[in-house]
């Protein structure tokens, strides 16, 4: 079972995010607070579960949570300030986003930065770990395959119905074929060769 808390007595929001090591797409993240003591066997790290679960479960994480909420950091965005940066604010985004003020943020990983005065600790496997992390973990990838579903209508090519943007054999093929979308990362290899040039244009 995973711990409901972090922080003894403190009103506390779990995040992790969605889409780091994606060639396409936005970022996603989603911070979640739980009630005390709050209980769910069902709950675990989002890369452990079906698709199909983790719909299941995000409707019960909506209905359980005091608040939750996603955060979204755009492509363009990534570019411009990297993928950890990028990461760190869709994070706050959420939390920014969120309908009950924290006083305390458990995250997943080994980075962060401080989200205004509140104290915050980050957890290596923390979606493993941690209840509210676990469905923060849930929250920011449904609703990121979600986003990838509804662009892969717009891009079929690209297969991001089942690759959701990450790196596969067949993503990189038809990034060489059709070149890339506004939704791709420029700052990103994404041909997987530095050697091969690459007309943005």
């Amino acid at each position: 079972m995973l711990k409901s808390h972090y922080y003894e007595g403190l009103i506390e929001a779990g995040c992790d995010e969605a889409g780091r090591g994606c060639l396409a797409g936005s970022v996603y993240a989603a911070a979640v607070i739980f009630p005390p003591d709050y209980e769910n066997a069902d709950l675990n790290d989002s890369k452990q579960l079906t698709d199909h679960r983790r719909h299941q479960l995000r409707e019960v994480i909506e209905h359980d949570a005091i608040a939750w909420a996603v955060g979204i950091v755009t492509a363009e965005e990534i570019d411009r300030i990297n993928i950890l940066n990028a990461s760190i604010l869709a994070m706050h985004r959420a939390l920014d986003r969120l309908q009950v003020r924290p006083e305390a943020v458990i995250i997943d990983g080994n980075r962060f930065k401080r989200y205004g005065e509140l104290p915050y600790t980050t957890i290596v496997k923390g979606d493993a770990k941690y209840l509210s992390i676990a469905a923060a973990s849930i929250l920011a990838k449904t609703y990121r395959d979600d986003y990838m579903d509804r662009l892969a209508e717009e891009y079929p090519q690209y297969d991001w119905q089942r690759n959701k943007g990450y790196p596969t054999r067949a993503h990189r093929a038809a990034i060489a074929e059709y070149g890339i979308t506004p939704y791709h990362r420029r700052s990103y290899n994404l041909l997987g060769n530095r050697e091969l040039t690459f007309d943005f244009d």
